[in-house]
């Protein structure tokens, strides 16, 4: 099968190094950047690298990164698998489930490479759509509705990218009990967490009948490490993931746990520039929306590092976005998603970089 066009990444790919240069990138979906010698320089444990033997890692993940995970999230070590970013765990979690005539549940919008893939493995995809009215909401009775007897995995994505919505814990076990009486797991993603803009909700990871998806991309703002994970109770499929693993990438690289392993042990200082990243970044846009009302609306995002403020008069914006490229900024084009008239803008950026990429989109906007 040929895979379709990855939208996302060839915008923010095909741009990011174009001339002229872009100088701030408000396109990225992680946080603040970090090197990995401020990584190193958090504090005590640092992995020794002399002794790191390169070769193959645990397929699972080692013990000291699984259980850097299983605290965060509040659960057993032993529900970890490491994977190579949650792209990889989704793939993995897809594969298990294939079977002929089976469907997959997502929302709409929804990180397109998660349908690329069940579309690839043989899935039909079925969608609940999130409407703006109702501020972007995954409701538990949305997706019970886009369920059908040929069903076999239920997505949702909390944050969600790209609208920031949050979907409440008590929320999601509501619609995993449900969809448990059907046979039906639900997997969520979970990239996002625990980024928060107002009351933090917990993990969904020791719920019942749930599957949750992590990373160190998103919320921790470490990408280039292509660390993730998935978190799953049932001891039977975890054994089938790590298998299945096994024939596709096989490990991840014992040098990349050593530093996630170092980094989750020192969380708290990756979250927390984040979060004080992004909220102040979050206000300085506040005040853009307030002031380009005619002309742009949005849902205030409760999460995560996105927001998606679209045209009020249904224009696409992929024109306005090739006009802000062009001016040294980078924010990506809602036909991505499908919907043309939104703009995904990044809420990453360093402060300063963020608000002069701002003062650019307020003269064009002009």
């Amino acid at each position: 099968m040929i895979l379709p066009p990855f939208r996302i990444f060839e915008w923010v790919i095909g741009r990011k190094f174009a001339n002229p240069p872009i100088r701030f990138d408000l396109a990225s979906s992680a946080g603040p950047v970090w090197t990995v010698g401020q990584i190193l320089a958090l504090g005590n444990g640092l992995p020794d690298f002399d002794e790191i033997k390169c070769t193959y890692a645990f397929a699972a993940g080692g013990r000291a990164l699984r259980e850097a995970i299983a605290e965060f999230h509040g659960v057993d070590p032993d529900w970890v698998v490491v994977m190579t970013g949650a792209s990889e765990a989704m793939s993995m979690i897809l594969c298990l489930a294939a079977r002929p005539n089976a469907n997959v549940v997502f929302p709409a919008p929804v990180y397109s490479a998660f349908e690329a893939m069940a579309q690839a493995w043989g899935f039909g995809t079925r969608r609940y759509s999130l409407s703006r009215q109702d501020g972007f909401k995954q409701r538990a009775l949305s997706v019970r509705q886009a369920v059908d007897r040929d069903t076999v995995l239920a997505l949702v994505n909390t944050p969600h990218s790209p609208t920031g919505a949050v979907m409440p814990r008590s929320e999601i076990a509501s619609l995993a009990a449900e969809l448990s009486e059907l046979g039906v797991p639900l997997v969520v993603d979970e990239v996002y967490h625990p980024l928060y803009f107002g009351v933090p909700e917990s993990s969904a990871a020791s719920i019942a009948n749930v599957i949750v998806l992590g990373d160190m991309s998103k919320s921790l703002s470490l990408p280039g490490l292509r660390v993730g994970w998935l978190i799953d109770a049932d001891a039977e499929r975890r054994k089938q993931l790590v298998n299945a693993r096994t024939h596709f990438t096989i490990s991840n690289s014992p040098i990349g746990e050593a530093i996630a392993t170092h980094a989750l042990v020192h969380r708290n200082a990756l979250l927390s520039r984040s979060l004080e990243v992004c909220s102040e970044n979050l206000g300085a846009l506040s005040a853009l929306m307030d002031a380009a009302n005619n002309s742009l609306s949005w849902v205030k995002p409760e999460g995560g590092t996105l927001a998606f403020p679209w045209f009020r008069d249904g224009r696409n914006s992929r024109p306005f976005c090739e006009v802000l490229a062009n001016a040294g900024v980078l924010v990506a084009p809602g036909d991505c998603y499908d919907t043309p008239e939104h703009l995904r803008i990044g809420l990453g950026a360093e402060t300063d970089d963020f608000r002069q990429a701002l003062s650019i989109i307020e003269r064009a906007l002009q």
